[in-house]
């Protein structure tokens, strides 16, 4: 006691802090917010200026008393939160929570959590920033409003536990527009003529038969070679790939298979035959795919080089990383999720366990939107790129990189703490997705602050003359000529080409001549990356919300990853529908960035944030009044099909549950026949699988429910026989009941729970889903976990789970799926 309080968020911040900091500070954590708007009512006085009631957060009244009396016993109390308008925020309501008064107040700020940092930002104290405050506090308000409101609106006319967001809506309208453009995306048709050259014309049969021997081999999935191997295969046997631009002194272009084969017949190709084949349903355009089976003379000698240009040309390295690339390029490289990237970033800053240093921070801080880099960090980087990879790396000065307009100068790009600390000296300290993470933030910074990379282009026109008119292709190469950043940050992904000894004037022979079919393309789906992308090009939301963003809209079942691309649920589209419609304002991708930009405004003290909330909420609240009058309950809203029912005969009818949406007949209520229907509004069969049932071993049925597929007993509902599929489809094997221990939760004093799983043992609070309270495995003693484990052995013995077996009595293994079989005409009812 008598010791200056630091208040942080987190332990495993306020660990590493405490090492820098000498024994006249307490370091001690907020566990994040400490209060909040009242969870039962809307918190918000509109008749007096929007007022805000603030309570404690749940489980914070005794760590609040805590803090309390540290404040009192050490006179001075230094809040150190994050830099950015949240942590602000939080800085606040521990001041307002702890009653204390203003001139004990510091606030210390800090990009990263080293010790030379950590000691400056302790001489450079300030008082808490109101302007940042308001402006998360309006943010707050302005969310609170249109998920209070909005969402029991949506209760009554969609259905129970839906939920609104000022900027989550907006990210599924995002996803659903997208997917409606692919929908009534309608493709065209263009052909491409391609060619393979050789300059050794006396070699052109042989290659030609090397070529297409090699084109012939698949690997084990039935693939052909790769590009890069094929660009390696061309390399080897001095030959190139072209593409016809110029047919006639016009730029080429065809739409179609005869004008194709009408041109490649004229520069000497034998068309063998044409393949016409109707396009899988379901896949790609609905138009016939024809595939031109053809042969070049390869003793033709009309092919000559016209011309060859060589120049060199520059690419200039990367910009260091904010939080949305980051997330991008984690995404892209990695596979990890935006969520899963900042929960690893936030564990780098917070600080790791480094042999030799302690606890240490790695990475500045990364929720920012800035690419300002600090004079000391990019001198460091530049004299370790000169002692480790020479004085040609590194520029003659600083590479500066230009931020967003909305971007907070203040802050910093994401960067190491110290440029010196490589990857490799982190393998022993790093589990293998934070030393993944961190590589790439290391790569990233370190390759910003190097020379640009050369490359020597050549260009090549290859023409011929027809009895129809002249033909132009066109062969591109390049070839690295000095690799500056590219030397950290690794070549580009795909092979390039590089192009055999071309001369000007002389012939080359046609490998391979063939006009190939091709359709334009939809726009891609959104994935995280695209996503992340989308909303900050939009000005939707902050860095720090992206992640919460994405897994929100998942949460609700508004939008879902399939084979990594964001698909809208029947669900998410029905609540982006009516949303849209009665709310045109509020959910309006420019109208959203626009409160982004004032709440910018609030942050500098150029606008009140009092007025802010006022502009919103009056169209607001008008939307409210006719919405809860006008709006249609999704339930009694249909849309016609293609379909008949098989019953009475009569038309049958899409209509909307809470799992989304199905079939239904006309004739309700003397017809109640109804099917489920899969993602593209098709009948679903029924699906009879080779999984026996574990209560009475009969076949089970593939169906849909609530949480996605799992299979069902045929004969429901006289046996209720059920075996669950997990995200791949595979079975689930049955889990044992969980074990009640005589554990307190650390939330609700219940007690907990203990069950098993792949990674090992866990316990959960037993008033699950009421608490969410957890208690770690590993933190408790070894004779302790001992006992638990014993305990839970016996009890998995006293309750053996059924095996799940296949029809002919062969026991499921793990990463099984169901085999589908020959299945009745008849639907399974919903």
């Amino acid at each position: 006691m008598g010791k200056k309080l630091v208040v942080v968020e987190s332990p495993a911040k306020a660990k590493t802090i405490n090492r820098y900091l000498g024994s006249d500070y307490i370091v001690k954590a907020s566990m994040g917010h400490v209060r909040d708007l009242p969870r039962k009512t809307i918190g918000i006085d509109f008749e007096d200026n929007f007022k805000p009631t603030y309570e404690p957060s749940d489980g914070k009244k005794k760590l609040l008393a805590e803090l309390k009396r540290y404040a009192k016993a050490g006179g001075e109390v230094f809040l150190a939160t994050d830099l950015d308008r949240e942590g602000e925020a939080i800085a606040w309501h521990l001041a307002e929570s702890m009653n204390l008064p203003e001139e004990s107040i510091h606030r210390v700020v800090f990009n990263e959590i080293t010790a030379s940092a950590i000691r400056k930002a302790f001489t450079q104290l300030r008082k808490l920033d109101m302007n940042r405050i308001n402006a998360q506090q309006a943010r707050r308000i302005l969310d609170r409003i249109v998920g209070y409101e909005v969402s029991p609106l949506l209760w009554k006319k969609v259905a129970r536990g839906l939920s609104a967001g000022r900027v989550q809506s907006v990210a599924v309208r995002l996803v659903v527009e997208r997917e409606r453009l692919i929908d009534a995306f309608m493709p065209e048709e263009y052909w491409r003529i391609g060619a393979v050259f050789t300059p050794k014309c006396e070699l052109a049969g042989e290659l030609a038969k090397k070529w297409a021997d090699f084109l012939a081999v698949k690997d084990e999935k039935g693939n052909g070679p790769t590009q890069i191997a094929q660009q390696s295969f061309l390399a080897e046997n001095h030959a190139c790939r072209a593409e016809l631009i110029r047919w006639k002194g016009e730029k080429f272009q065809a739409d179609n298979a005869e004008q194709a084969v009408e041109i490649v017949k004229a520069l000497g190709v034998t068309v063998e035959k044409i393949e016409r084949s109707e396009n899988p349903k379901g896949k790609g355009p609905s138009v016939n795919l024809v595939n031109i089976v053809s042969h070049p003379d390869v003793s033709d000698s009309r092919f000559v080089v016209s011309d060859i240009k060589q120049r060199d040309r520059k690419s200039r390295p990367p910009a260091p990383f904010i939080t949305s690339t980051m997330q991008q390029t984690a995404a892209v490289q990695l596979y990890f999720s935006a969520s899963r990237t900042m929960r690893i970033a936030q564990q780098l800053y917070e600080g790791i366990e480094v042999p030799g240093e302690g606890t240490a921070g790695l990475i500045t801080y990364m929720r920012t939107d800035s690419r300002h880099l600090a004079s000391e960090a990019v001198e460091q980087c530049r004299s370790m790129i000169g002692d480790s990879f020479g004085s040609n790396y590194v520029p003659e000065k600083p590479n500066f990189f230009a931020s967003g307009a909305r971007a907070q100068e203040a802050h910093e790009a994401i960067r190491p703490t110290d440029a010196t600390r490589t990857p490799d000296q982190l393998v022993g300290s790093l589990n293998e997705e934070q030393l993944k993470l961190y590589t790439l933030i290391w790569k990233r910074f370190v390759a910003c602050q190097m020379t640009e990379a050369v490359w020597s282009l050549t260009e090549a026109t290859i023409s011929a003359k027809t009895g129809q008119g002249d033909a132009e292709f066109k062969a591109m190469g390049r070839k690295l000529k000095f690799d500056g950043y590219l030397r950290v940050a690794g070549l580009p992904r795909g092979g390039d080409q590089i192009l055999p000894e071309l001369e000007a004037s002389k012939p080359v022979a046609p490998v391979e001549l063939s006009p190939t079919q091709h359709f334009t393309q939809a726009p891609p789906r959104y994935t995280e990356a695209s996503l992340v992308k989308a909303l900050e090009a939009d000005g939707i939301g902050r860095p720090s919300t992206y992640a919460s963003i994405i897994k929100t809209i998942q949460d609700r079942r508004y939008a879902e990853l399939v084979e990594r691309t964001f698909r809208p649920t029947d669900v998410g589209i029905v609540v982006t529908d009516k949303l849209v419609k009665h709310f045109p304002k509020t959910f309006d991708v420019h109208f959203t960035a626009h409160m982004e930009d004032e709440l910018d405004r609030v942050e500098t003290g150029e606008m009140d944030w009092i007025r802010v909330l006022e502009e919103f909420y009056g169209p607001f609240s008008e939307n409210m009044k006719i919405a809860a009058e006008e709006m249609v309950h999704a339930k009694a809203e249909a849309q016609p099909s293609d379909y008949t029912c098989k019953t009475c005969g009569k038309p049958m009818v899409y209509k909307f549950s809470n799992n989304g949406r199905y079939l239904a007949c006309t004739g309700y209520p003397d017809c109640k026949t109804t099917h489920p229907v899969d993602k593209d509004g098709k009948k679903l069969e029924k699906i009879l699988v080779d999984i026996a049932c574990p209560k009475c071993s009969q076949a089970l049925v593939l169906r849909k429910g609530r949480f996605g597929p799992f299979l069902s007993c045929a004969r429901y509902p006289d046996c209720d026989g059920i075996v669950n599929l997990d995200k791949k489809g595979c079975i689930k094997p049955p889990s044992a009941p969980p074990l009640l221990v005589a554990l307190e939760c650390p939330k609700c004093q219940s007690q907990m729970n203990l069950r098993r799983s792949k990674r090992g043992p866990w316990l959960s609070c037993s008033k699950y889903p009421k608490c969410r309270g957890r208690l770690g495995w590993k933190s408790l003693p070894d004779d302790q976990k001992k006992e638990l484990e014993l305990q839970l052995i016996n009890h998995e013995k006293a309750n053996p789970q059924p095996i799940i077996k296949t029809l002919d009595g062969t026991p499921t293994g793990e990463n099984h799926q169901p085999q589908q079989l020959n299945a009745p005409e008849e639907s399974v009812d919903s």
